[in-house]
Formats: structure tokens, C-alpha cells, sequence
């Protein structure tokens, strides 16, 4: 069977596309908890430990979070199905350059396609671009990470 949305060959034990997420109803039933999508580089969506993240962002000053944004983007593209999309460097590259304005945006958007990967396998979806995006500009980024990374690890299985 191929995935409605994108045409993808489909394995047999999932109940979601594993290049773009979507939900496929014909084996919904079959496997309740799905195999998280697959990154062309071969590793899977990683679950992380969200309070180990911040920790690790405090103690290094910082630096732990460019790492974090950096596997953040990489996963929500393996999400979405976005082998194309802006790669971690990019992001991270961009908001050095535009002292975090990009970032702001990137938050944003990150928050749409995590609600639209949520929409395609059935999840109630709200705004959570425009939540990430207020926390992000009154300074408190880190829980727009802390929020993303949940996010991720709800939809990776």
C-alpha cells in the first residue's frame, strides 16, 4: 500500500507514513506505537530528556543549546518529512548572524509544522508558533525549547 499524501511505499507494521507522517487509516489498528521516522542519515527521531537539556544549556553557558536547536531542527524535519528543509546549521548560522531575529521566526515556524505534522496524525493542533514565538521575544526561549522538544518526543513515538 502507498501513503495517500506523499505516495511512499508503506511497511507493513506502521499506522504513519514514514516520510511524511501522515496518519494512514488502513494500518491504524495494527500497530498502536508506529517506528518514529527515519532521517536520511539512517538514525531515528531521538527522544531527549528536556530538563537534562536545560540543565546542559545552563552549565555551559549556552552552548549545550546550539547543539539542542541544532538536533530540534533535524528532528522536525525527520517529522515533517522535510528531506529538503533548512538543516540545523543553517538555523543556527542565521541567528548567530542575525543576532537571534532569526531564531524568533524560526520558532514560529517550527511551531506551524509541528501543529501540521500533529493535524495529519489526527492530534488536536492549536497556535503553538505564535506561543513560541510571544515566549521567545519576552526572553524566555528556553521554554519554547523545552515546549518544541515535547512536541517532539509525543510524536516520535
Amino acid at each position: 500500500m502507498n501513503c495517500p499524501t506523499c505516495g511512499t511505499n508503506l511497511p507493513e507494521n506502521g499506522g504513519f507514513c514514514p516520510n511524511c507522517g501522515t496518519r494512514v487509516e488502513g494500518f491504524a489498528n495494527l500497530n498502536p506505537n508506529p517506528v518514529p521516522p527515519v532521517m536520511p542519515n539512517g538514525y531515528g527521531v531521538q527522544k531527549r530528556n528536556i530538563a537534562l537539556c536545560i540543565v546542559f544549556s545552563i552549565i555551559t553557558c549556552g552552548i549545550y543549546a546550539y547543539y539542542w536547536l541544532y538536533t530540534m531542527t533535524e528532528d522536525t524535519n525527520c517529522l515533517a518529512g522535510k528531506t529538503n528543509g533548512t538543516s540545523g546549521g543553517v538555523v543556527i548560522l542565521l541567528s548567530i548572524i542575525t543576532c537571534g531575529i532569526y531564531l524568533w521566526y524560526w520558532m514560529y515556524k517550527r511551531g506551524d509544522l509541528l501543529d501540521r505534522v500533529k493535524a495529519n496524525r489526527g492530534i488536536p493542533a492549536g497556535n503553538s508558533g505564535i506561543l513560541y514565538l510571544i515566549l521567545a521575544i519576552i526572553g524566555l526561549s528556553i521554554i519554547s525549547y523545552a515546549l518544541i522538544q515535547n512536541d517532539i518526543n509525543n510524536l516520535a513515538g
